[in-house]
């Protein structure tokens, strides 16, 4: 039964990238948006934008042991806002340890790339759609069944859906109208590893944790036994199997 998460108005707070290596891909994704290395610790390094890009989440690189197997389910595309601002960006990406993929795209108008642990990533030709999101464009998620993920990811984020494309895309963009868009596109790859990127929510500060992560269940998310050390926050996994974290309240 459909569950109504109106009152928790969870938000989107992290994209977190597992990395062998966090502090030199945050250094490359840090140059690359014109972003800052914010926060550095054992366990993360942060990567944040100035308060004028539009986006509002930390960028999370987090260690891990495990080699990156596969594409990622998950990955970000960039704006750009000329032809020779779409081959600037691709020229510092090169330079900056990045290389071109094929993943049998073909002739397209886009720039396929992979970042130095191999996480792929587009540079976008200039497009009217990206025009105001700064420098992320969308964060890109694979999906069987479009409509259904991104309904889901819309209740438990409180990013309306803004566009639908015939079941093969479906966007959402956060109620401010600032930022990159959350989009789902239609792909028929199987998932068989634990995604290298996933998002964090978060309930707004003086929830119950609990009761945040009950409904997220109930809006049809799977909890995950972390098999590891007790955390404070709780692994879940979307309708597709997506792996996914609601934090405690702040």
């Amino acid at each position: 039964m459909a569950v109504s998460l109106r009152h928790m108005s969870a938000r989107l707070v992290n994209l977190v990238i597992d990395a062998a290596r966090p502090r030199v891909l945050a250094d490359f994704w840090a140059a690359l948006l014109g972003w800052h290395v914010a926060v550095e610790e054992p366990g993360e390094v942060d990567v944040r934008a100035p308060g004028t890009d539009g986006w509002d989440l930390d960028l999370v690189f987090v260690p891990v042991p495990e080699p990156k197997e596969g594409k990622n389910r998950i990955h970000l595309d960039l704006a750009s806002k000329t032809r020779a601002h779409q081959a600037e960006l691709v020229a510092r990406a090169l330079e900056l340890g990045g290389r071109r993929v094929d993943l049998g795209q073909g002739a397209v108008p886009w720039a396929v790339l992979a970042d130095p642990e191999g996480n792929e990533f587009c540079v976008l030709e200039p497009r009217e759609r990206y025009a105001d999101t700064g420098a992320v464009a969308s964060i890109l998620v694979d999906a069987h069944a479009p409509e259904v993920l991104a309904d889901f990811w819309a209740r438990i984020t409180g990013w309306p859906v803004q566009d639908r494309k015939g079941g093969v895309l479906v966007g959402l963009r956060a109620p401010s109208g600032r930022g990159p868009w959350l989009e789902f596109l239609r792909n028929d790859d199987v998932k068989r590893v634990k995604n290298r990127v996933h998002l964090d929510v978060a309930p707004p500060a003086g929830a119950g944790h609990a009761a945040a992560v009950a409904e997220v269940v109930a809006a049809g998310a799977a909890p995950v036994d972390p098999g590891g050390p007790a955390v404070p926050w709780r692994v879940l996994t979307d309708p597709e199997g997506n792996e996914f974290c609601v934090l405690t309240p702040r």
